[in-house]
């Protein structure tokens, strides 16, 4: 599973004080602390093994049901027992049998609508094997589910445009397992620490295609326009791990040593299906390769579907997407891997085949050894992809989201404390987490650390791991001992606060570099490299911090130009580091890490006085070999200076026409821009031509600058071909300048919009909504941001939605039909 990462950054983009007012609620509800937030969470107690799951389905589309069939064989785990307890969340339940030489017997069984408590015929031993029929329908739709943060739904199987009332869209089912609402749509022992074998039989409508775990056996036409497709999986998973996908799907077909491996997509994409997952198969060698473990799985699928309730789920060798990863060719000039998580989100996926699929976390209790792996995953593939500058920004961004969230510190890695096992998915079990395998993997070495993983995965095979058995694997690996590291970074919460000061001594040619942490509890044991840059040669000193005041003495030579603390940029550490002017530049120039340049520019960026040497770092850093780098120039560069100015501009037309990514020369672009020169003219012509949407997004805001008027025109002409940036600016334009001609395309474009392209023009087109001169269009207008803060209201964000709306009424005041619009929509939302 991988968090909706579109959705939280739109929602964190679009208003700080809707954020704010939840952390608030979050803040009064952890001064609370409800009375289930202090029961211990211990892995759930087996009293009863599942053996192999069995399932024949099919789908009621207008009444949104499955009628299920299902033989499910289990055996005692070692006490004798003569009952059977399965979840099964909103079913009817019509028999429950025990089928003894093919024939059943019906049982005795309550079923209170979540849990199906059995009588089974006699005792079973835990050598002995049983096998319980079950024939019920689920009735998704009808189950009040909660979802949460990471997972906005939990009613387990999906219904997608079913009766096509809306136009354009497909008609969709599919599953989500994860956490516990498998048992949404099959009765089962719905815990982690359960693993079984599986068939399914799907009858569907002829047109469509399925899709579901293992390998599809065979296809068989029932002559009433159905069809049953068999799908097998041989080897065990957990019941979370199941999957069924149903609907019209184009379906591209990959091979890695033999294996499948196939990608499902809507019709309009399947051109593009190599570009959005043509990568897949290298992933899969190389994570084989890196874990000793080849791809365990029969074949692996990746679909993507609509109206997806996270960002993806790893189901066992069949990954289910949200169509934000989809894309077309032109979408894909300007998607990199900082910048777009489509790429991190796939191999985050594939990585869970082996960290979650192949050896499950045995409790929600210990998530971190299915996620943070798959986090850290992300930042591995960056790397061996795209170079060490990309994995280096990835982790600094896992570590920027977890030192940047409210409450993460107060929160243990392996949690067994918690109020809703939902809670589990966050910060801390991923970008932490991830961050912490990244310092394990530098302190131990790479051929420790993958050595030690191969065990941990070899020995777990088709089973359930937690934390501990990590730490004994990368011990046995590794010879070194890692309780010390467990014991501050797994079973205890928080970070090192750390303040770096220094002193040079003249007179005894000493440095001195004090370091003092600062946070409230126990000091944290930090190995660490120091280098000490003099006369253009670099030293570097190991050293442990074990206290939480420590004091470094170095004797040298010569003054040093730089003493860099942390010199890996391993330490996951909310740090303050007291350089001078003089060597943050020289950081910045002479240090060789993408974080090195990163923490001169950022503190270059923080300078508020006129500095000269702060101006010098971010007009170099519009040449750093590293696009994402010159983007953080670019959002730092203060154009209303004229020294900067000077030196800037020459470089901004440079990297306009020139520079080898889109997004850089989109920002050179926008950066021009503000200056509403009428000497940028011909530039922003020539990049109207190109084929990026970023690009021509970008001119077309430089000739809006110039001419409000004009640019009306230019994107009427850029309107048929227009999506991403492109179709934001063109509506962005319509709604600033436009008039009621130019609605039907804002409406067209923001009721398609992602998430974040909603919540980014928000404010322009509520505006716009507010001077239309059509009641009609207003009231359309309305019901998109009505509609948008009912699916999203879990988020907090209603407060700020009711606010723009209050701004559109007040607009309105004289249109009676729009404010009794407006009434309706701030009660659905409040």
């Amino acid at each position: 599973m991988i968090l909706n990462k579109p959705l939280a950054f739109a929602l964190a983009s679009f208003c700080f004080a809707a954020i704010s007012m939840q952390a608030l609620a979050q803040t009064e509800e952890k001064a609370a602390e409800s009375a289930n937030f202090k029961i211990y969470r211990a892995t759930p107690e087996k009293v009863n093994d599942l053996i192999h799951t069995k399932l024949d389905v099919r789908f009621d589309y207008k009444k949104r049901f499955l009628y299920g069939k299902e033989w499910v064989t289990l055996k005692p785990h070692l006490y004798p027992t003569d009952t059977l307890r399965l979840d099964a969340k909103g079913m009817d339940i019509k028999t429950v049998a025990v089928v003894v030489n093919g024939k059943n017997t019906p049982l005795k069984f309550t079923y209170d609508s979540l849990s199906l408590a059995i009588k089974l015929d006699k005792v079973y031993r835990n050598t002995d094997k049983y096998t319980i029929y079950i024939d019920y329908t689920s009735k998704p739709d009808q189950l009040k589910a909660v979802g949460s943060a990471a997972i906005s739904d939990a009613k387990g199987l999906y219904f997608i445009n079913p009766d096509s009332a809306v136009k354009a869209k497909p008609v969709q089912i599919w599953t989500q397992g994860e956490t516990e609402s498998s048992s949404a749509w099959f009765p089962t022992i719905d815990k982690p620490n359960q693993k079984t074998t599986e068939e399914v039989y799907m009858t569907v409508p002829s047109k469509y295609v399925t899709l579901s775990n293992g390998k599809l056996i065979s296809k068989k036409n029932n002559g009433n326009g159905t069809r049953t497709d068999y799908w097998k999986q041989d080897l065990p998973h957990s019941p979370y791990l199941f999957m069924m996908a149903v609907g019209d799907f184009k379906i591209y077909k990959d091979t890695w040593k033999g294996k499948e491996v196939s990608y499902y997509l809507e019709p309009k994409y399947a051109p593009y299906a190599k570009t959005i997952f043509g990568y897949t198969p290298e992933a899969i060698e190389f994570y084989s390769k890196t874990l000793g473990v080849d791809y365990p799985w029969a074949k692996y699928s990746q679909i993507v579907v609509r109206d997806y309730v996270s960002g993806a789920m790893e189901n066992t060798s069949a990954t289910l997407h949200g169509d934000y990863v989809q894309g077309t060719a032109r979408q894909f000039l300007d998607r990199y891997y900082a910048t777009s998580p489509g790429e991190s989100t796939v191999v985050h996926e594939l990585f869970h085949q082996w960290f979650g699929d192949y050896v499950t976390a045995e409790s929600w209790s210990n998530l971190t050894v299915n996620e943070s792996f798959a986090d850290f995953s992300e930042t591995l593939w960056a790397e061996y992809k795209h170079g060490k500058d990309e994995g280096d920004a990835h982790i600094n961004s896992d570590r920027r989201q977890y030192l940047g969230s409210a409450d993460a510190a107060t929160k243990d890695l392996v949690r067994f404390h918690y109020n809703d096992k939902e809670d589990v998915f966050d910060v801390v079990t991923y970008q932490k987490g991830g961050s912490i395998l990244y310092m394990l993997r530098n302190f131990l070495g790479n051929e420790a650390f993958y050595k030690g993983l191969n065990i941990y995965l070899k020995t777990n095979a088709f089973k359930n791991g937690e934390a501990q058995q990590l730490r004994l694997a990368l011990e046995e690996a590794s010879g070194k001992d890692l309780s010390w590291f467990f014991n501050q970074w797994y079973y205890n919460a928080g970070h090192p606060v750390l303040n770096i000061t220094y002193n040079w001594d003249a007179k005894s040619k000493t440095q001195s570099v004090y370091l003092q942490q600062t946070q409230t509890d126990n000091a944290f044991i930090l190995p660490m490299a120091v280098d000490i840059y003099t006369g253009g040669k670099k030293v570097r000193q190991m050293v442990w911090m074990r206290d939480k005041t420590d004091t470094l003495t170095f004797k040298l030579d010569a003054k040093p130009d730089l003493v860099n603390v942390d010199g890996d940029k391993m330490l996951l550490v909310k740090k303050t580091d007291n350089h001078t002017p003089e060597e943050f530049a020289y950081m910045a120039a002479h240090a060789p890490l993408y974080l090195d340049r990163y923490e001169a520019l950022t503190w270059a960026e923080g300078q508020k006085s006129n500095n000269d040497i702060a101006r010098q770092i971010i007009t170099s850093a519009l040449k750093d070999k590293y696009y994402g780098l010159r983007l953080k120039a670019l959002k730092a560069l203060k154009l209303t200076n004229e020294d900067v100015k000077k030196a800037a501009v020459p470089l901004l037309e440079t990297m306009a026409k020139s520079d080898a990514n889109n997004l850089v020369k989109a920002g050179a672009i926008n950066a021009l821009a503000t200056l509403k020169s009428q000497s940028n003219v011909a530039l922003f012509k020539q990049a109207l031509t190109s084929q990026s949407y970023a690009v021509q997004a970008a001119a077309l805001n430089g000739m809006s600058q110039l001419d409000p008027a004009g640019s009306l025109a230019l994107a009427k002409g850029l309107e048929k071909d227009s999506e991403g940036e492109l179709a934001q600016t063109i509506l962005n334009t319509y709604a600033t300048n436009g008039t009621d001609a130019e609605w039907p395309y804002v409406l067209n474009k923001f009721e398609n919009a992602d998430v974040q392209g909603k919540f980014s023009s928000m404010r322009n087109v509520a505006a716009y909504i507010g001077r239309l001169k059509s009641s009609e269009y207003a009231q359309q207008g309305i019901e998109q941001i009505r509609s948008t803060g009912v699916r999203y209201k879990q988020y907090g964000i209603t407060p700020a939605l009711i606010k723009v709306l209050e701004g559109i009424k007040a607009q309105r005041s004289a249109d009676a039909a729009s404010v009794k619009a407006i009434d309706a929509a701030i009660k659905d939302l409040q």
